[in-house]
């Protein structure tokens, strides 16, 4: 098993990783009959995408000898209705940990973040608009 979810009541739950103890917290968003004062579920879905994103960076970058300590990324949900879903998840990434890339560590490192395993599962419904900033 992965994690244990346990429902709170008031459009609230906590997610406990197994291995780790790490605790999530979530609540519904305001425009979804929630309070809004943690991560929702879906904002866990277009966060975890950016994560993964920098995470699979991260692997090429170690194995290419590529530094990228530093970089940031921002993630934008857009939710669509009829019905209620992700519509599109906007990822700005700024890239840092040196001082130039050359055009072929650019293709590596796009490369990774756009086959990461979250980029390859979200459906092909949800638009990706990744944008890096180098």
């Amino acid at each position: 098993m992965t994690s244990k979810i346990i429902y709170n009541g008031d459009l609230r739950t906590t997610a406990t990783h197994l291995q780790s103890g790490t605790v999530i917290e979530t609540d519904a968003p305001k425009d979804n009959h929630g309070k809004g004062e943690r991560f929702s579920p879906t904002d866990l879905v277009a966060t975890a995408l950016g994560s993964c994103m920098i995470s699979i960076m991260g692997i090429a970058a170690r194995t290419h000898q590529i530094a990228i300590e530093g970089t940031e990324c921002t993630i934008e949900k857009i939710m669509v209705a009829n019905p209620r879903k992700i519509g599109e998840i906007v990822v700005h990434m700024y890239m840092k940990g040196q001082e130039s890339f050359s055009d072929k560590q650019k293709a590596i490192l796009e490369h990774a973040a756009l086959t990461c395993p979250v980029y390859l599962s979200l459906h092909s419904d949800i638009k990706k608009n990744v944008t890096f900033h180098w």
